[in-house]
């Protein structure tokens, strides 16, 4: 009977975890790091979602008051941004998915499903508590680098907030810092509390926990950059089929176990650009790795098909204080100065659009 009852609750733990899975907007998102020779952090991220977003950039200015997104705001903590923040919102929130601030301390927020667990909201805790989708903001706005961020990371509680957007659900996320010395940590929430992980491969990507996709690297310690040499079998030579044996076995999907294997084995094969100009051009084509197209992945729920596709990428030259971003319409870069913007932001928050229409350059009689 103990057995039988031990199979039924791990069934019934099971299920729930499915249909917590099964709610879950599509989304995923990718995020690595190179460091040029220089010293040059640049980091690239893909933001994907099972419907558009309506991302803007957000220029904040030090010394705003920001308050939190909770349903009562005074039930929550509001304070004064110390450093200015250039970074995308979704939903037309105030809040910063992925930004920079003028230190050069990069936050992303990436979609944690199935995993992420928060505080109550009580007499306790209210003077703390923000909603997830408020720490990348608060981190950003509070901190200057990883180290402040490893001494300040659970001032702060996250407690469950309803998303109307999201079906009601909360904007699930785990978060990646970065700063310009090249120092890196994961934040999760889980059970209440946070955790914090140090990450020196500087990769992310989605569900499950950060430790457990470390764990899996140890399946993939064959793949190498170098191509498998011929083997020589009774009197018959074997040769691989043209190049890039050595990563044969490399997953190509989306799903994001197969995308930090992917993510790991790109950044640490990527040779090391002299400076970090040059390292933000090849980060930008390492997330081409990344993109995912319209149509290529879908979940039907019922009669209702959501398809997960790239809204936007973006490259944070940590070095230069640089934030750059490319969308699914238009894959010309746009690069924004943080300390520029935010001094120019007059001491008010400032929206740039990041929706354009690709523009394609007649060169028909460009003859040289």
């Amino acid at each position: 009977m103990k057995t039988q009852n031990r199979s039924l609750a791990r069934i019934a733990l099971i299920a729930a975890m499915m249909a917590t899975l099964i709610t879950q907007p599509l989304a995923a998102c990718t995020g690595l790091r190179l460091i040029s020779a220089d010293g040059g952090a640049v980091v690239g991220r893909t933001m994907e979602f099972g419907f558009d977003l309506e991302s803007k950039v957000l220029v904040i200015p030090a010394g705003v008051r920001l308050s939190n997104t909770l349903a009562d705001t005074a039930k929550g903590l509001s304070y004064e941004t110390k450093y200015g923040v250039v970074g995308a919102n979704a939903l037309g929130m105030e809040m910063i998915v992925d930004g920079v601030n003028e230190q050069g301390l990069y936050v992303g927020s990436f979609y944690f499903p199935g995993y992420a667990g928060y505080a109550k909201l009580g007499p306790d805790n209210q003077d703390k508590a923000l909603a997830p989708e408020d720490y990348g903001l608060w981190l950003l706005a509070t901190c200057g680098s990883v180290a402040e961020v490893k001494q300040r990371y659970s001032e702060v509680v996250l407690v469950d907030r309803p998303i109307e957007q999201l079906g009601g659900q909360s904007f699930d996320g785990h978060f990646l810092v970065h700063d310009s010395t090249g120092a890196s940590v994961v934040i999760e929430p889980i059970d209440g509390g946070l955790r914090i992980y140090d990450n020196p491969l500087g990769v992310i990507t989605n569900s499950p926990t950060f430790d457990w996709h470390l764990t899996n690297l140890r399946n993939y310690i064959n793949l190498s950059v170098s191509n498998v040499p011929p083997v020589d079998l009774e009197k018959i030579q074997l040769a691989g089929f043209g190049q890039g044996t050595g990563m044969h076995g490399l997953p190509g999907d989306s799903t994001p176990p197969s995308r930090f294997v992917r993510a790991v084995a790109y950044s640490q094969a990527a040779n090391q650009q002299k400076t970090a100009a040059e390292t933000v051009d090849q980060v930008f084509h390492l997330m081409n790795a990344f993109d995912i197209p319209v149509g290529s992945v879908r979940e039907k729920d019922g009669g209702k098909v959501t398809e997960d596709y790239t809204l936007w990428t973006t490259v944070s030259d940590l070095k230069n204080v640089r934030w750059l971003f490319r969308t699914y319409g238009d894959q010309a870069v746009r690069s924004i100065d943080v300390r520029k913007a935010v001094d120019a932001a007059d001491g008010k928050i400032q929206v740039i659009e990041m929706k354009s229409h690709q523009k394609y350059e007649d060169v028909s009689t460009n003859f040289s």
